[in-house]
């Protein structure tokens, strides 16, 4: 009897040899290496943007620990009158909500001490950037020298230092087991976590982000598989990836900054009570951890985002691999412009953020089509959505070898381009199967209950779909 199965469409790769390959982001649209010079960058800003104020720089200094201490004045002196204890637990919310917001700006002036954009002196940016880190309880020098060698690497798979996407094959194996092979169909299946386990994963990655780069070097290079005391930012040993022998002492004084703060929120703790340190200060910190962790990613992960490899980098082209978001009233006024002049800040880290604004004006004029920006998605749509697709990245169909790479899943939803298909052809008939079975649930129902397994056979048996398929020599692990 003749078949009554739906025609398939041809591969993907079959598709490409039609038309001329191009560089595709994850939602189709074509891309072209960037070829504009930092010297016409630099050209087109005004000289004054160059130009840092103290007195501008120490205002906002002032400005934010003031807003720091009203708060703690506000919050202690009349919460507790509050009617009941709802109203109470409310205002609390707000309190540490609000303060984690000033508590965010303050790490952001730390930060352009870091850069050199917070005034002409050396000394006065080392010693407020220090301050204003430790209080945080952030290795200032620590921090500044590998935040550095992420400006200078920025997109670049080989030596950038924050969030390095995975490619493929390394997402595999995290996700599967170092046995996992990429041509293996029925990761498509397995691929696409269900929301509440995407959901946990986000809470981990926005509270323990943060402490576990600094610990961990989490979303870094892998330096050869170095471990321990090495990837730490506040060890100050010789064999530290990140420092050099010169800068030790450097570090060794950031920890002493932060040992100092530790040590003052102990003494707080028994002078005021440790639960009032907890929520005055300690909540407040987590917000930091959030908007630290949220604001990084968002800047360096979008379907738009390339990455490219050593060959192909250029520092003009790793510093335009990022974008440009809006979050209102909350950046400009308390988070001092960084997500939004993100772009202007990678071009040239010394510009001052109040400057920034304007320069951002004029660099748009020089970049064209390579300027990116997201203003229209809401700030935590953007961090679902990118959390959700922005799986890992590879090099487009027909362009193997060319050292561009944009961002890809394993889901192949509607209106995104497709991963390159490795099994020629293969995974669009086991697709066309799976739907036409209609005793077989959807495997995202199943995915949460699998995350947590790294053994590929226990995978396979709990997969209903896997199972349907499992006579296919394809999927043997030889």
């Amino acid at each position: 009897m003749a078949s009554t199965k739906t025609p398939l469409p041809a591969p993907a790769n079959m598709a490409s040899q039609s038309q001329e390959a191009q560089h595709l982001d994850m939602n189709g649209n074509a891309f072209e290496l960037p070829t504009f010079t930092m010297k016409q960058i630099h050209d087109a800003i005004p000289a004054r943007c160059f130009k840092p104020s103290i007195l501008r720089s120490m205002a906002y200094v002032v400005r934010d620990f003031f807003y720091t201490s009203a708060l703690i004045y506000l919050a202690t002196t009349y919460i507790p009158l509050l009617p009941n204890q709802s109203l109470r637990f409310l205002a609390w919310v707000a309190y540490t909500t609000v303060q984690g917001f000033v508590f965010t700006g303050i790490w952001i002036l730390a930060h352009e001490c870091g850069h050199g954009a917070f005034s002409k002196s050396k000394k006065l940016n080392w010693t407020m950037g220090l301050i204003m880190h430790s209080f945080l309880l952030v290795p200032f020098h620590s921090w500044r020298l590998s935040h550095s060698q992420h400006h200078k690497a920025t997109g670049n798979m080989d030596k950038d230092t924050a969030f390095v996407p995975h490619t493929r094959e390394s997402w595999l194996n995290r996700n599967f087991g170092e046995k996992a092979q990429a041509s293996m169909i029925e990761f498509a299946e397995l691929a696409e976590d269900s929301p509440i386990a995407t959901l946990w994963n986000c809470f981990i990655h926005q509270i323990l982000g943060w402490p576990g780069y600094l610990l961990f070097n989490l979303t870094g290079q892998s330096y050869d598989g170095a471990t321990g005391l090495k990837i730490m930012h506040f060890y100050f040993g010789e064999d530290s990836v990140f420092f050099k022998k010169a800068e030790l002492g450097l570090i060794l004084l950031s920890d002493v900054g932060v040992a100092t703060m530790i040590g003052a929120l102990i003494w707080a703790g028994q002078v005021f009570g440790s639960w009032n340190v907890i929520v005055l200060w300690g909540v407040p910190w987590l917000w930091v951890n959030n908007w630290i962790v949220a604001i990084t990613f968002l800047q360096h992960t979008d379907a738009s985002m390339p990455h490219y490899d050593n060959k192909t980098w250029t520092f003009a082209r790793g510093a335009t691999a990022t974008i440009d978001r809006d979050l209102g009233f909350i950046d400009t006024h308390l988070f001092h412009d960084i997500i939004g002049t993100h772009v202007c800040h990678h071009l040239v880290s010394t510009i001052p953020f109040y400057h920034a604004g304007e320069a951002s004006i004029h660099i748009k004029k020089v970049m064209g089509q390579h300027y990116k920006a997201d203003t229209k998605t809401s700030f935590w749509t953007a961090f679902w959505n990118n959390q959700r697709t922005c799986k890992f990245v590879e090099e487009s169909e027909g362009q193997e070898g060319s050292g561009v790479y944009f961002f890809r899943n394993l889901y192949n939803k509607p209106g995104q381009t497709a991963a390159r298909d490795l099994t020629n052809g293969k995974i669009a008939e086991v697709r066309l199967e799976v739907r036409e079975k209609e005793d077989i649930k959807p495997i995202s129902s199943m995915a949460t209950a699998m995350s947590s397994s790294r053994n590929l056979d226990a995978r396979r048996r709990l997969s209903q779909s896997a199972q349907l398929r499992a006579n296919l020599p394809l999927l043997a692990d030889g």
